[in-house]
């Protein structure tokens, strides 16, 4: 059986989704064997990302830095307190509301895995400014994504 060609829209070489999909998994697989010296998964290092930029967010507040709902979350923050990485506080004028803090221990990771972009990205094969590049493209890619599909995610009329 033939490969379609490079003009074929249901290729799946053809796909760009694909194609985010892939270097993504890529990326996850990079990352789980340099974070499993620290006990890590990639997601939870996200949320450390996150909180090392900024520490006492609402649960709220870093689901949408990293487009991630509750439901998802919130089982990562509590494997990240019961490591003893974080803490969760409730706030005190509205205590529905869940802040997050950083520990000593969930601070301290800070400094040991500032080398873990440079060493991922260097593991890409492009340079840094090429990086700085196709980051720029893919957030944009992803803004425009974002307000295209509106609230429900999917036009109202399929357009095919």
């Amino acid at each position: 059986m033939s490969r379609p060609g490079r003009d074929d829209p249901q290729s799946l070489d053809n796909q760009l989704c694909f194609a985010v999909y892939a270097a993504a998994h890529a990326f996850g697989r990079a990352y789980r064997s340099l974070l499993a010296h620290h006990e890590l998964t990639y997601p939870q290092y996200l949320v450390l990302l996150v909180l090392w930029e900024e520490e006492g967010l609402s649960v709220k507040e870093i689901g949408s830095r990293l487009f991630l709902d509750s439901g998802t979350l919130t089982p990562l923050l509590k494997r990240l307190e019961a490591s003893g990485h974080v803490r969760r506080a409730r706030d005190r004028p509205d205590e529905r509301q869940v802040s997050i803090f950083l520990t000593d221990k969930g601070r301290g990771l800070k400094g040991k895995m500032d080398c873990l972009p440079l060493t991922v990205g260097g593991m890409t094969g492009m340079t840094m400014e090429e990086r700085r590049g196709l980051l720029e493209n893919l957030a944009s890619m992803r803004d425009e994504l974002h307000a295209r599909a509106g609230s429900a995610g999917v036009p109202a009329e399929p357009p095919c």
